[in-house]
């Protein structure tokens, strides 16, 4: 199949820096397609156009895929659809995707989800809907209503509301872009930055062994006396 060829071609040229989310999609689908040549591909439907039908429809998708002998990937989806005549190329999956990663005693550590997704001439990801991106290793957790994934740029962008939560911050936004690893991102229309509650009051209030007279005189130093 065409599309398993460009795929594996993508995942032989993608650094291996790539972040959480691309590696797990870009060996997720790999897998995806290459299990696919043992489904029975779907008969075109008469009086509809070429480009109009898909090459592919697979429904109930539930496969876990191995790494170094332990099962460490999961991908469900209801129905997988996969068109070559449409302009561009794309992969669909109108009933929700959900990506699942796992330790090696078969936790999970992250997921992906979202209500609908989207892959477009093999290298622009669109995630729409109750979008999650959570990262237990990492104790990040990001939602949106809308994510774009770019993997010839190597980075996510969204043009919704978006937050971020970690342990030490919580940021929300009506725009952002990020690099690949969500280490590195710009939020724009920032709506506020919270630090944790017990540091921000840490940081606010006084040491009680002190004095206010004890704060003020760390505050301005004494004067020195000029000799005339």
């Amino acid at each position: 199949m065409q599309s398993k060829n460009i795929l594996n071609k993508i995942c032989q040229q993608s650094p291996l820096r790539k972040g959480f989310a691309a590696q797990f999609l870009l060996l997720s689908l790999s897998f995806l397609v290459f299990s696919c040549n043992q489904d029975t591909p779907p008969v075109s439907h008469l009086g509809q156009k070429r480009d109009s039908v898909a090459i592919m429809t697979t429904m109930g998708v539930s496969k876990l895929i191995s790494d170094s002998g332990y099962m460490r990937y999961r991908i469900i989806a209801e129905e997988w659809r996969v068109y070559d005549k449409t302009n561009p190329p794309r992969q669909e999956f109108p009933k929700g995707i959900f990506l699942q990663r796992f330790d090696k005693n078969f936790k999970m550590n992250l997921y992906i989800q979202a209500d609908s997704a989207w892959c477009f001439n093999q290298n622009l990801w669109r995630l729409k809907g109750h979008v999650v991106i959570n990262d237990m290793e990492q104790r990040t957790y990001f939602r949106t209503a809308e994510l774009y994934w770019n993997m010839e740029e190597h980075r996510f962008y969204s043009n919704t509301y978006m937050k971020i939560t970690q342990p030490n911050k919580q940021i929300e936004g009506d725009r952002f872009t990020a690099n690949e690893q969500m280490t590195e991102y710009h939020v724009y229309q920032s709506k506020g930055f919270f630090p944790k509650p017990e540091e921000n009051e840490k940081n606010q209030q006084p040491d009680k062994q002190q004095t206010p007279d004890s704060i003020l005189q760390q505050m301005r130093p004494a004067p020195t006396p000029i000799k005339k």
